[in-house]
């Protein structure tokens, strides 16, 4: 074969084989195709797009490229959950130890956080002693003893994905459908699990901002997941304001903890819990009817038994617990300044991204994979959209460890807040599912 003759054929929109795919793919991640060989495909791909067949031959190459991993020992119906990402989303720190209090086992891998999105292995990190780096057989191990183990990426999972996501982002090629579809999905394919819940976030503060294109992206996905004999449910979330209030690693790991105690529940985290769980629930083969999986969750969470098995979860892999029964002890920025309102109003608006991009710029997130993070900083809502405030009335805590860049952070947060005098409705936090 010849990476040429592939370049020409995607170049005049027709459609390349299975083995064209797999060629590609192959040669890339193995470098004997070079860079700007593999942007002039890329580019092609992306001006004139992928059948489904297509994408999954793509997806599948990827998923192939590297080591894969195979959860079937736990069972036939075991689910992953994977979000595309967004501002102040803690979701699998609450929803992982509730879907294993079921005893449906959870074998997740997360990632680090990476431009204006959280990663869920940084939060889960800011607890003191937390180990993400574990063997694979001790990651199992711990699957099989307590049902649960959440860990960072240690296997060479999809290689070919790594360098595609790369060349991508120094290309502009980047917001592709079926580049975004089959990166997601390759990942997911290669992580083992046999059912997979997707949370596509759309909005300010995701990579999907409108619901046209999440709901595109959705199907996409879900195509692939059918090609590819994985049960595949996606839900469309709205990331236009930050979920929950907290946006920072050790202040969502608070936030979550709160939440599993039932002290503060945040009615938009609390949706979409709610609804993935009860997919999740759906997936694994123990409840057909969503509504009476709510039901079930929230009895969880009532009983004490998610709580529970979160402390479980955190102490088998190093961490202390003492934290989590206290949260109090959790190390805290230098500076908390408050951000006031600075007139009378109801909020309007709060864009989620520029809200990311500030907690990032006190330090909260990282611009490199090879930036450090500060665990204490960030940023912690007390508004939101529809709320009423008086004039000078608090907004929200800017968490931080320089003083200038925290009063920066207020003079900022105060400008992203948008008030005005007539109410506006809440937005809704569960917009479809595909």
């Amino acid at each position: 074969m010849n990476i040429l003759k592939i370049i020409e054929k995607k170049r005049d929109k027709k459609e390349l084989s299975k083995q064209e795919i797999q060629y590609f793919i192959s040669e890339y991640t193995s470098g004997n195709i070079t860079d700007y060989q593999a942007s002039a495909l890329i580019m092609a791909i992306y001006i004139n797009g992928m059948t489904y067949e297509e994408i999954t031959n793509l997806t599948i190459a990827m998923a192939h490229s590297g080591e894969m991993l195979d959860l079937s020992v736990f069972g036939k119906n075991v689910v992953d959950k994977h979000s595309t990402g967004g501002v102040g989303d803690k979701i699998t720190l609450i929803l992982a130890p509730i879907i294993a209090s079921f005893g449906i086992p959870v074998a997740k891998m997360s990632g680090r956080g990476l431009g204006f999105t959280g990663g869920t292995i940084d939060k889960l990190e800011s607890i003191p002693g937390y180990n993400t780096n574990i063997s694979i057989d001790e990651f199992f191990e711990n699957v099989k003893n307590i049902g649960i183990s959440l860990i960072g990426q240690t296997l060479n999972l999809a290689p070919a994905d790594k360098k595609i996501y790369a060349l991508r982002d120094s290309i502009c090629c980047t917001d592709s459908i079926p580049l975004i579809a089959s990166s997601i999905m390759s990942k997911k394919i290669a992580a083992g699990a046999s059912k997979i819940l997707l949370d596509v976030t759309c909005g300010s503060g995701a990579f999907m901002k409108n619901y046209e294109e999440a709901k595109l992206l959705s199907k996409t996905m879900n195509q692939i997941g059918k090609l590819a004999n994985k049960e595949t449910i996606c839900i469309i979330t709205s990331m236009e304001e930050p979920l929950g209030y907290a946006v920072g690693n050790n202040l969502e790991v608070i936030e979550a903890v709160q939440f599993l105690k039932q002290d503060i529940m945040q009615n938009d985290v609390k949706q979409v819990v709610l609804e993935l769980g009860a997919y999740m629930i759906k997936l694994a083969g123990l409840g057909e009817d969503i509504d009476t999986n709510k039901q079930r969750i929230l009895e969880k969470i009532k009983t004490g038994e998610a709580y529970k098995k979160f402390l479980q979860l955190v102490k088998n892999q190093g961490g202390d617990i003492t934290y989590l029964e206290n949260t109090n002890k959790f190390k805290k920025a230098e500076y908390i300044l408050q951000v006031k309102s600075n007139k009378e109003g109801y909020i309007s608006s709060i864009d989620a991204k520029k809200v990311g991009e500030l907690s990032g710029s006190l330090g909260a997130g990282r611009l490199r994979k090879e930036d450090n993070i500060d665990e204490t900083v960030g940023i912690v809502l007390k508004k939101k959209i529809s709320d009423f405030v008086q004039k000078d009335e608090i907004l929200a805590y800017v968490h931080a460890n320089d003083i200038n860049k925290a009063e920066v952070a207020v003079r900022n947060l105060e400008k992203i807040y948008k008030i005005q005098q007539t109410k506006v409705e809440k937005p809704k936090t569960i917009l479809g599912i595909i």
